[in-house]
């Protein structure tokens, strides 16, 4: 079985972010080297200790309240253990365990099932770290 893969960066800057990688999954599925118009699996893998993904809807506000509830959930405030940084940081190294690395949609006939309103999203809370790296892999059912 083979799985195809590619690693790329997204400049989030030095703001918190909940950025739309869709668009990048779909240009990733549809390329040259792409799986054409076959099924399966897309995986989504982001490598960092300080950094999420999401399925939610974007430009509605939804991305600007996800932001804020994080903000509510995890405030940016000496409460953390862990303190190198910016201040605040340690919250940013709880994310992971609200909003995983990882995410997987399946893909049938090369495009994605995700639902009408539905994006999937890097969500970054770390102003420290302005590029990261997302690995996208499809494995072939």
């Amino acid at each position: 079985m083979r799985v195809l893969s590619e690693e790329i960066q997204i400049r989030t800057g030095s703001v918190e972010v909940v950025y739309d990688l869709t668009a990048e999954c779909e240009r990733f599925l549809s390329g040259p080297s792409g799986p054409g118009r076959a099924d399966g699996l897309l995986h989504v893998w982001v490598p960092h200790a300080t950094a999420g993904l999401a399925v939610i809807e974007t430009g509605s506000g939804s991305d600007d309240d996800l932001l804020a509830a994080l903000r509510d959930l995890l405030p940016a405030d000496d409460r953390w253990r862990h303190r190198h940084g910016s201040p605040g940081h340690g919250r940013d190294h709880v994310l992971p365990a609200l909003l995983p690395p990882y995410a997987t949609v399946p893909v049938l006939g090369g495009r994605m099932t995700l639902g009408t309103w539905q994006s999937l999203c890097l969500v970054d809370t770390n102003v420290d770290n302005p590029v990261r790296t997302v690995r996208l892999s499809f494995l072939r059912g």
